[in-house]
């Protein structure tokens, strides 16, 4: 059994996640197949993200390619994230993960129609045609807010109230489940958002306007198969559990997929992991690297078992839900956290001790950073332990 250690998964986390110097681009597109899919519940991170794995990219240029060249799409996929995946490995993430994704919804939204009276004897069909008339309406519109559609298609402000009884019960109309829904099928797309970069108010847009060319339609089972290949590519070698914690999936699930890839199982200190048969070859350390990783960045959350890069920093580094901060990287390990400033400043806090020339990277790093942010000033939409005392000192 080949045997991986941790400095080689250092390693490969360096190269393949375009983090260490030499390995950066200037391509959006290439950045976010990388990692397969940049984290984008935060807008923000998208645009870190991106700046963290090039060298010359402004929020202008990530924009562009969301918009205007649309070579990356946004979408919501594995485990209910929202991600912004190439726009040639949309229809893998829409059959691997996004149609199963847009049936549980209407599933668990029909519940609550059910409830509440709504739909008579046929919820899921109320629901379904609520979406239909919803996507007639954006075609004709070429793209709208939630409000705009509400206003054209009455029924989108039905009143369901999801926790009757319960003393923080609050009927909410159905906008938001429909649009949600009809994403995860792949009928629209979160467009271009009102205001800067930062903002999760996105206007929608038809999927035949958006990407006229369409997208591929591809059986699940082969989607997946090809999800765990890229996902193993970029974050392996690396056990199961880690693999179906990333997926969502269920064990079934994930064997299948493994089954219809040539993969090996690899020594990884003791433990068992999975990587493509192709890709034993051994990957020498890239010269020494700093990167400034926002909260929720791909790198940090593409594992469950993190003690080989987290160390024992998750304490002041995670929310109570998970959710990780802004993060200090050296040579593929965590050694510290940051944050930004209201005054613009980045402050830093070292969780390890490192000698001068990790400083001197990591000084140079924080000057890059500072003066790609220029005037914007994002807080983290989930704020963790020391995010939150670097901001306050």
């Amino acid at each position: 059994m080949r045997a991986i250690d941790v400095a080689e998964r250092r390693a490969r986390l360096g190269i393949r996640h375009r983090l260490a110097a030499e390995h950066r681009c200037d391509d959006v597109r290439d950045i976010a197949g990388s990692v397969l899919a940049l984290h984008a519940t935060d807008p923000a991170t998208v645009f870190v993200s991106v700046n963290a794995r090039s060298t010359a990219l402004t929020p202008s240029d990530v924009e562009r390619a969301l918009y205007d060249d649309r070579t990356v799409v946004r979408l919501l996929a594995m485990r209910r994230t929202m991600f912004v995946t190439p726009r040639e490995v949309l229809p893998v993430l829409q059959a691997a993960c996004a149609d199963a994704l847009a049936h549980k919804q209407r599933r668990a939204y029909s519940k609550y129609l059910e409830k509440a009276g709504v739909g008579g004897d046929d919820p899921i069909g109320w629901f379904a045609e609520v979406e239909a008339e919803t996507h007639a309406a954006l075609l004709d519109m070429g793209a709208a807010t939630g409000a705009q559609l509400s206003k054209r298609v009455p029924r989108l402000r039905t009143q369901v109230d999801t926790a009757p009884g319960k003393a923080y019960s609050k009927p909410t109309n159905i906008t938001t489940w429909v649009l949600v829904t009809l994403g995860c099928a792949g009928h629209i797309v979160r467009g271009r958002p009102n205001g800067s970069w930062t903002s999760s108010q996105y206007t929608w847009s038809p999927v035949e306007t958006w990407l006229p060319e369409g997208v591929p339609q591809l059986p699940a089972a082969t989607a997946r198969a090809e999800l765990v290949r890229r996902w193993l590519y970029a974050f392996g070698p690396a056990p199961v559990t880690d693999l179906a914690w990333w997926t969502g999936w269920t064990q079934t699930e994930v064997r299948k997929a493994l089954a219809q890839l040539e993969v090996v199982e690899v020594d990884l200190n003791g433990n068992t992991g999975l990587l493509l048969a192709d890709d034993l070859a051994p990957v020498a350390p890239p010269a020494p690297w700093v990167a400034l990783l926002p909260a929720l960045d791909p790198t940090p959350m593409g594992w469950k078992s993190r003690h080989w890069y987290l160390g024992p920093h998750a304490e002041a580094l995670f929310d109570r839900n998970g959710n990780i901060g802004p993060t200090i990287w050296s040579d593929g390990r965590i050694i510290g956290g940051w944050a930004q400033r209201k005054n613009g400043e980045i402050a830093y806090r070292l969780l390890e001790d490192v000698g001068t020339d990790t400083r001197a990277l990591l000084e140079a790093e924080i000057h890059r950073t500072t003066t790609w942010y220029d005037t914007l000033r994002p807080t983290p939409r989930f704020r963790t332990p020391l995010e939150r005392e670097l901001t306050t000192e």
